[in-house]
């Protein structure tokens, strides 16, 4: 019962919030234009509902051809990146502009038009990257078992663990918040994630 409302509820919503921001989509593109040039938008595949890979897209915050720069040129900033569970701090990629939007988290907006599409969900797990999954549940082997549950649900822009305030987080203790979510989910628990949204986006300022 709950999944079919949460699709409409991630439909309407979406679609107020695209209304509410539509300054956003004006000042934002200009503003990286400026900043640091062409492309607008990042797009990174990610592994969805059921395994299904997808194109997730974001306001790009980071220098062109970053990944690449990642995996052919800096091999110590990769090995950085991976003994930091897929996280960097203080990450030289990041543009000027860019850090601004991700403090605000606006770099994540254009993820509307994923849940539009169906691809994700307004809350949910975490959208992992499937190269990632694939380490981390190397690296945490008990991980792996929860990973099918994990991916029984939609990813989500927002969801238990970006609110709960413990972003600095190992990979396993990600993994088993979004484990707790899949298995028990409700309108309740989605409310209250995104009551909390707010000042978990402002925390990072």
């Amino acid at each position: 019962m709950y999944p079919k409302l949460k699709r409409w509820l991630d439909i309407v919503l979406s679609l107020f919030l695209v209304i509410l921001f539509l300054p956003v989509w004006i000042f934002i593109p200009v503003a990286i234009l400026i900043d640091s040039g062409r492309p607008i938008l990042y797009k990174h595949l990610r592994v969805g509902l059921n395994g299904r890979q997808f194109w997730l897209y974001k306001f790009r915050t980071m220098i062109q051809d970053a990944d690449d720069y990642l995996y052919q040129n800096d091999k110590q900033l990769l090995k950085k990146f991976k003994q930091g569970d897929w996280k960097l701090a203080n990450d030289p990629r990041i543009t000027k502009f860019g850090r601004f939007l991700r403090n605000l988290t606006i770099d994540e907006f254009p993820q509307f038009f994923n849940v539009l599409k169906g691809e994700m969900s307004l809350i949910g797990p975490r959208a992992y990257i499937k190269q990632e999954l694939e380490e981390q549940t190397k690296k945490y082997p008990q991980t792996k078992i929860w990973i099918s549950l994990i991916l029984s649900v939609k990813p989500g822009i927002t969801g238990p663990w970006q609110t709960s305030g413990r972003n600095e987080i190992s990979f396993d203790k990600r993994a088993k918040i979004d484990l707790n979510y899949a298995k028990n989910y409700n309108l309740f628990g989605d409310l209250l994630i995104i009551l909390k949204t707010p000042q978990a986006m402002l925390s990072k300022w």
